[in-house]
């Protein structure tokens, strides 16, 4: 057989090139023809959101949060596929010395905003999230009957308090200081959950802690408000952590903070708004 003229060989790989373009062709165009649709995984589901950023946050918060915040973490897991909340609870003046020694997290939220301005070389800008205020809650079907701030001046009684270096414990002298009302606590604890679980417990006869922390105990206290005049409201910023892994995560869920949703969750506990 004489081999093919070379003309020919040409004639033969240019027709060949010609029908692999038509057909690279052809699969491109039906590609395009469903760019309106998202993009499917292997599973048949819908891509998730680039918007939606996801990570595993760690947030540090006042322990009056401890009960709102968790229905507000899952609340906020449910709205956010793929972003995991973790909280740690403590005093703020804790949650201070932690950032200060580079705890691993990415948000963190006090219950004064004394304790957050002196962090703000660690702390994005602060914003209020919610508002409480003080309550006195005495023991147990309140044997002593009392009925205002004076009545903790009684030497009979065990009234703990929040350490002074504590929010709750630095409202709770600006305001017997202000009724010159003089008590000695018999203890002074290192937040407001502890004061509280004194007196729940009998070890102390009253004590003076959050509103929406009393209203927690049931039967176990009983909660006597104090008047407007005489109380202290303790303000709650949120910021993000400078040193957060997952800064545009952080950002998302303290903004979330101030959203309709979350106000409501806030204020379902007893919260004020900011």
């Amino acid at each position: 057989m004489s081999p093919t003229p070379a003309s020919t060989r040409r004639r033969t790989t240019t027709a060949a090139a010609a029908v692999l373009s038509a057909a690279l062709l052809t699969g491109l165009t039906a590609c395009g023809s469903g760019e309106d649709k998202p993009a499917a995984s292997s599973t048949g589901s819908a891509a998730p959101s680039a918007a939606a950023p996801q990570a595993n946050l760690t947030v540090l918060a006042a322990s009056s949060l401890t009960d709102v915040f968790k229905a507000a973490g899952e609340a906020y897991e449910k709205s956010h596929p793929g972003t995991k909340v973790t909280f740690s609870f403590a005093g703020s003046q804790e949650l201070a010395a932690q950032v200060k020694q580079g705890a691993p997290a990415d948000a963190l939220v006090t219950a004064d905003t004394k304790t957050m301005d002196g962090l703000k070389a660690e702390t994005g800008e602060a914003k209020i999230i919610a508002k409480n205020r003080l309550v006195i809650a005495a023991g147990k079907g309140n044997p002593f009957k009392i009925d205002e701030l004076k009545d903790l001046a009684d030497t009979q009684l065990k009234v703990v308090l929040a350490a002074p270096e504590v929010p709750v414990g630095r409202y709770s002298r600006q305001i017997l200081d202000a009724q010159k009302v003089e008590v000695k606590p018999v203890s002074q604890e290192p937040n407001v959950r502890a004061v509280l679980g004194k007196v729940e417990m009998g070890e102390a006869d009253a004590g003076l802690v959050y509103k929406t922390d009393s209203a927690k105990s049931g039967d176990k206290v009983v909660t006597v408000d104090i008047p407007d005049a005489q109380n202290a409201l303790a303000s709650y910023p949120a910021a993000t952590l400078k040193q957060s892994k997952n800064s545009e995560a952080a950002v998302a869920f303290v903004a979330w903070l101030s959203t309709p949703e979350a106000q409501k969750i806030l204020q379902d506990a007893g919260f004020q708004q900011p």
